[in-house]
This record gives C-alpha cells, sequence and structure tokens, in this order.
C-alpha cells in the first residue's frame, strides 16, 4: 500500500484552475510581456508546446548540456512531495546518469499559491540566489529546509551561504524575480501540469514522487 503514495503528486490542482488558467483572469497566473513571455503568452493561447521541452536561457542545468537524455523538473519548494523527489531520488540520478553525463537535469518553478503560501517567495529567493551564482546551493538548503519556510529564514539561509545580504534582500523584497518564475509557471499550464512534482524526461511525464526505478527505466531506455 505503501508505494501507492508514489503515484500521487502532492498537491493536485483542480482541472478548473488549469482551465482557466489558461486564460488571463483576476484570480489568474500572472502573465506579462516583458521578454520571451510574449512567447508564453502565444503558447498559452494557441495551446502549443515545445515537443521536446528544450532548454532557454535562464535554465538552471545540472551537468553536461549535451547529455542526450534532459530532465526537466517544475517543482514547488514548500511542497512534500517535491521535497521526497528531492531527498530520495534525485540523488540517484545524479549519481547514476548526471555525473556520468549521459543526462542533465533541469529545475523549473511551479509554485502552488493557491495552497502554498511560501512558494511563490521561495522560488524567487532561488532566482536571488542565483544572481549571486549559488542557485543550486540556495535549492538544496531549501529543501533541507522545507519545513520552515517564511521570509525571515530565506533571506538568513542566503546569509549562511555567504550571499551579500543586501543585494539579496533587496532582489526578494522588490520580487525581482517574478516574472521569471511567472515564465516558468505559465510554461507548466501550457503543459498541462496538475500537480508537483511534475517531471519531462525527454518529454516523456513521469508525474508525482516517483522511487528512482521509474526514472531509471525510461532514462535508460531513452539512453538506447
Amino acid at each position: 500500500m505503501e508505494n501507492k503514495s508514489f503515484l500521487v503528486p502532492s498537491s493536485i490542482v483542480l482541472a478548473g484552475v488549469l482551465i482557466a488558467g489558461a486564460v488571463v483572469y483576476t484570480n489568474g497566473p500572472r502573465i506579462y510581456d516583458s521578454g520571451n513571455i510574449a512567447q508564453v503568452k502565444k503558447n498559452v493561447a494557441q495551446q502549443q508546446i515545445p515537443a521536446d521541452l528544450k532548454l532557454r536561457d535562464g535554465d538552471h542545468v545540472l551537468g553536461n548540456p549535451n547529455a542526450k537524455v534532459t530532465i526537466i523538473e517544475y517543482s514547488d519548494f514548500e511542497c512534500p512531495f517535491c521535497g521526497r523527489m528531492f531527498a530520495e531520488t534525485l540523488p540517484k540520478i545524479k549519481e547514476n546518469f548526471v555525473k556520468s553525463g549521459e543526462a542533465k537535469f533541469v529545475y523549473r518553478h511551479f509554485p502552488l499559491r493557491s495552497i502554498h503560501k511560501d512558494a511563490q517567495k521561495a522560488a524567487e529567493a532561488s532566482e536571488c540566489a542565483s544572481e549571486q551564482g549559488k542557485f543550486w546551493e540556495y535549492h538544496d538548503k531549501v529543501f533541507e529546509k522545507q519545513s520552515s519556510l517564511g521570509i525571515e529564514n530565506l533571506k538568513l539561509w542566503a546569509k549562511d551561504l555567504g550571499l551579500n545580504s543586501a543585494q539579496f534582500d533587496s532582489c526578494l523584497d522588490f520580487g525581482k524575480y517574478s516574472t521569471r518564475v511567472d515564465i516558468d509557471y505559465n510554461e507548466g499550464l501550457v503543459l498541462e501540469i496538475n500537480g508537483t512534482p511534475a517531471t519531462f524526461v525527454n518529454g516523456k511525464l513521469i508525474s508525482g514522487a516517483q522511487p528512482y526505478e521509474e526514472f531509471e527505466k525510461v532514462i535508460r531506455e531513452e539512453l538506447k
């Protein structure tokens, strides 16, 4: 019975919310007209998605950029199942496929704002850390401390990692990267993601905090 828990994403977004999310309305996801968000806006309107989920500027990538297998996770820092993915599955993927150069791992944001009150700011905080060259260190810290999210701790963890506190705090307080987070979120809506984590292996969706063996099977198939 326990294994069945892997099959269900930690936090399910109601189908009606996702459908409504594809249209700009007062309570829906924010869609901006800056930078490449114009293309995202077009994708949302036309329900067009990149067939192979290619890398784009600004992606956070672990491993060889030219690896045969691309693993893209849409995740929420406050989601407990995303925490399970981070703690139990990702380390094995990194050890067995990323280090060897066979696969690259990409993190994208999908904060479930309606049920996770700290997810949006945690995502923005990771981008503020990225601005100072420490996205992955901050990513790891937030998941390790997932049970104590909040603005004060988000700032404290940045200080613990040696980031410039004044720069980080200003970045977070003014929402400098809210648009950056929304780009990922809106693309997730286009992909019809309805829970987190949602992970694509060369475009093939693995939904929820699946055990490592499920990822290994798909990855090895893609490496043939």
